[in-house]
């Protein structure tokens, strides 16, 4: 049994996460500022599990709290999600992403290594890759000529930690590259939750099909691609959950930095996620399409065969199960974590 720090824990992909180690026996603190997180996901997590785990709420810039943390907590590894994600946003306030995602991971990874704590998985982006060439993206493909600060972001992060690693020896380091987290637990307890306007496609979809919003913009239909809109890889996040225990226990092996693809290696369109979520919810969905959004790029999908071969991970669950989940959680929680019941 290890104890396991989730920053950003209380999120969409953390509050998954977090299930994951507990079901798997190890014990989870989490540490949020909650700026756009919800403490109800972490009571649901315990609900679910039958287990508790530890909350502190608290800014990865704040040094002083995270030795705090360090003292008050015997960390053995740490998941690193904490960080703003909003691909447009951050075309439009670029200096508050490299604060807070790149300036944040520097003040955490020194009070790491004045703790003693040298074992983390960062949360990082298929974005690291830019406008890739080819498809399907494996992890010796170039990186950077990226399209937007969040992911350079991510990229610097990465680069950060890799010259830790040359450093300092003993540093245990996995960079897991996602691709696009969608669904939600089957429980219909716990989903994405986006505050204010969705950034992301399938919470805007679901909640246009739940009546929160009157339409979808696509935006664009004149990409490369077989209907003209995007493709991206779509994942379950029950799945990426798993494959934050399996890197987790990997490192275990000994020091290095490894990189592992979190993908399905299949591409959807933008059109066929609506007509699936219009299957699953068994209503249609209106959009419009709308011109190209600054810094999207026409296909992204992963070669997910290397985190197969090194985690014996693979995602399990297919287009169905994600649009059902995605269903499920937003009907029953059609005002996210501000649903009452």
């Amino acid at each position: 049994m290890k104890t396991i720090l989730l920053t950003g824990g209380a999120g969409y992909i953390g509050s998954h996460t977090a299930i994951e180690f507990l079901q798997a026996g190890d014990d989870v603190v989490v540490y949020d500022n909650l700026c756009n997180s919800s403490p109800e996901s972490l009571r649901r997590v315990q609900q679910l599990t039958g287990r508790e785990l530890i909350f502190v709420e608290g800014d990865i810039r704040d040094r002083a709290a995270l030795d705090a943390l360090f003292r008050n907590h015997d960390i053995d590894a740490v998941v690193h999600f904490a960080g703003l994600k909003a691909v447009g946003e951050s075309v439009e306030k670029p200096m508050l992403y490299y604060d807070n995602n790149v300036g944040g991971s520097v003040t955490l990874f020194e009070a790491m290594q004045a703790a003693g704590v040298k074992t983390i998985v960062f949360s990082s982006s298929a974005t690291v890759y830019g406008d890739p060439a080819s498809v399907h993206i494996r992890e010796d493909f170039p990186v950077g000529g990226t399209t937007n600060p969040y992911g350079t972001s991510k990229l610097f992060i990465e680069k950060i930690l890799q010259d830790m690693a040359i450093a300092d020896a003993d540093w245990r380091i996995a960079l897991l590259r996602y691709f696009n987290p969608v669904g939600a637990h089957e429980s219909g307890q716990i989903g994405e939750d986006p505050q204010g306007i969705p950034n992301n496609l399938m919470p805007y979809i679901s909640q246009v099909a739940v009546g929160r919003r009157e339409f979808l913009n696509v935006f664009g239909n004149d990409y490369p691609t077989p209907d003209g809109t995007g493709v991206r890889d779509y994942i379950h996040v029950v799945d990426l959950a798993k494959g934050h225990v399996k890197a987790v226990q990997k490192l275990a092996d000994g020091p290095g930095v490894n990189i592992w693809n979190l993908g399905t290696g299949h591409g959807y369109s933008v059109l066929d996620m609506v007509h699936a979520m219009e299957k699953a919810a068994a209503r249609p969905i209106a959009y419009k399409i709308a011109p190209r959004r600054a810094g999207d790029i026409a296909q992204c999908y992963a070669d997910p065969a290397k985190a197969a071969m090194d985690l014996g991970w693979k995602a399990e669950k297919g287009l169905d199960a994600m649009c059902v989940d995605t269903w499920r959680w937003q009907s029953m929680n059609p005002n996210g974590y501000n649903s009452q019941g």
